[in-house]
């Protein structure tokens, strides 16, 4: 049997940017990815802190070390610039290897540096 599990979670990130006009997606700075084993095209579940909102989204590479949280297109509705957010991706594993799997959760800065 597969199961599917969180994979990685990028704890409490700041939205530093909302582009209504850009087609979809969240554009997430290319070191935080790397360090939480995620890449572009991933689907992510996005749960903005401030106002309850929860959806999902695939990820675009921001520029590395720049703390770029954005979000793109419709999502860029349900958040604002300066919100906090939890960025979780999932994975599907064999029941047995999920119960000894750990997955990565990072807890970047007020800056989205980790």
């Amino acid at each position: 049997m597969m199961i599917q599990v969180l994979k990685s979670k990028l704890h409490c990130v700041r939205v530093t940017e909302a582009n209504l006009n850009y087609m979809g997606s969240i554009t997430i700075d290319e070191a935080l990815m790397e360090a939480a084993a995620m890449v572009a095209g991933e689907k992510v579940q996005v749960v903005d802190n401030n106002n309850g909102e929860r959806f999902e989204t695939y990820i675009i590479a921001g520029p590395r070390n720049s703390g770029c949280i954005c979000l793109n297109g419709a999502a860029a509705r349900k958040v604002q610039v300066g919100d906090v957010c939890i960025i979780m991706s999932y994975a599907i594993v064999d029941f047995e290897e999920a119960r000894t799997f750990k997955p990565i959760v990072l807890f970047p800065d007020e800056n989205n540096a980790i």
